[in-house]
This record gives C-alpha cells, structure tokens and sequence, in this order.
C-alpha cells in the first residue's frame, strides 16, 4: 500500500505511515486501530542471560524485524523513557528494510541480519542478546527453545505502564489512498462508521462465554476489564491523541521521521473532530 498505492483503503503499520505522512506521500488516514499491543511482553533474551531489566542491555546487540516496525519504535522507546535504556549504545540489527525509506537518528547503530537469519534464530544462536518481537516465539511452551521474556512478569509491567499512560499503545491505522478520498470526500466518515459497528458486532461475540477456543478466556476478560476498563479499542482523535503524540515524539527522536508532526495531520480533515 504504502509503496505501491495498490489499494483505495488498507491496514498498515502505524510507524510506516507516520512516515510517510511526514514526507508527504499521497495517503490520508481514519482514527481506526485494528492492532495494539504492548511493547514490554514482546522484548525477549535468551534464557542462558542473566538479564533481567532493559538497562541492561545498554552495549549488546538487539535484532529487530526492521528499525521502522512499529513494535521495535514502541519498544525503543519504550525501553528509554520508561527504563533508561541509552538506545545509541545499542547495535541493531535489522531482519528487513524499512517500508518507507528513512534516516535513522544520528549515533544509532544499525546493521542487517545475517543473511538467511531470522530473529528467534539469531537469538537461540546467541547472534544477538535481545529481540523486540511482536509475536511470540513459541506456539506453545518448548522448553527446548532457549528464549524467555525480559520481564518476569510482564503483565504487572504492562498494568503499571497502563496506569502511568492511560492507553494500549497502538500499532495499525487504517490509511486511504489520497486521491480516493478526494474523489469520494464521503468515504472516510463512511469508513469509521463501518468500523464502529464492527466494534459493536465483535463486543457482542465476547459476550458469549464460548467465543473463544480458549478455556478461561471469560475469566481473563472479567479481570482484564477489572484492571484496565472498557476502553481498549477507542476510535476517534480525541482518545487516542496522547497516544499517538508519544508515538510521533519516538520516531521523530530515533530519526524515523525529519520534523515532529501534529497528530491532526495524520487524518482526513473530515474526522478531525472525532
């Protein structure tokens, strides 16, 4: 999409478009998130390491699935203002180019991968210290795999980090191509009205305790809600400005972008007041 303008509307990576709205590419975006997630669950070290808080891994290597992805600017920057990490006394090595060619910040360390590498590979291989990984390594625990999570506890780390911020940092946004949106200046606020019935449509599945293959995933939602409330999935700018400001401040400082961007700007005019 972001490349090739193949489709009027798609899903992308929120970092890619924060991207290449700051250059000017002809694509409008909707308050619309289809993805999130936590950074600090994804960060994973091998479990021969003794390392245990993202401090220390100032100096090592860290493997990324390209310095652009969203979870590995989340993570970066997470990892800094949350923990301290000096990110320019890191090496990072990159599985993949960037979607939207960049610049990264200078006094960052970058190479690729070793060709043919993948992450968890490298990792279990001992080729890199650390990966910020958005899914996980493992579909069920392997204790063969020598990988674990930095955190002993990530879901305290993520219910303080929800405390402290107020949201469930965001990783996709819905993008239209520009000249669409042009044609068919009615599109976006069709669009948003579209997702905001899905949301209702997917709220009234979780209702039903069966409506996940998961045994106990009732309770998990009970506790869940308990914690963090009902508001996870917000559409609109006004829910979701401080967000995505934080999220344009860390790619601005890791040089993803050349100049800070108002939050307004990534989105159709027509759903500014959202």
């Amino acid at each position: 999409m972001l490349q090739d303008g193949e489709f009027d509307a798609a899903e992308v990576s929120l970092s890619s478009y924060v991207a290449a709205c700051a250059r000017g590419l002809p694509f409008i975006a909707i308050p619309v998130f289809p993805r999130r997630l936590f950074s600090l669950g994804q960060v994973f070290v091998n479990t021969h390491s003794s390392f245990s808080h993202p401090r220390e891994l100032a100096g090592r290597t860290i493997g990324l699935q390209s310095f652009q992805t969203t979870l590995a600017v989340l993570a970066k920057g997470d990892m800094a203002t949350e923990y301290g990490l000096d990110l320019r006394s890191v090496r990072w090595l990159n599985r993949s180019a960037d979607t939207v060619a960049a610049a990264r910040a200078p006094g960052f360390c970058g190479a690729p991968l070793p060709s043919g590498l993948g992450l968890i590979e490298a990792l279990a291989q001992g080729e890199v210290d650390a990966i910020f990984y958005s899914r996980t390594p493992w579909r069920n625990p392997d204790p063969s795999l020598p990988i674990r999570r930095l955190f002993a506890d990530p879901q305290a780390e993520e219910s303080r980090y929800y405390a402290k911020n107020g949201y469930w940092p965001i990783m996709h946004v819905v993008v239209l191509n520009k000249a669409v949106a042009e044609r068919q200046p009615e599109l976006p606020t069709q669009l948003m009205r579209a997702f905001e019935s899905a949301h209702r449509i997917a709220d009234s599945y979780i209702d039903d305790p069966g409506w996940s293959r998961l045994a106990w995933t009732k309770y998990t939602r009970e506790n869940e809600a308990a914690a963090l409330g009902a508001r996870l999935w917000p559409l609109g700018v006004a829910a979701n400005r401080a967000n995505l400001k934080r999220f344009i401040s860390y790619s601005y400082e890791q040089g993803i972008i050349e100049h800070r961007i108002a939050v307004d700007e990534l989105f159709h005019e027509s759903i500014h007041g959202t």
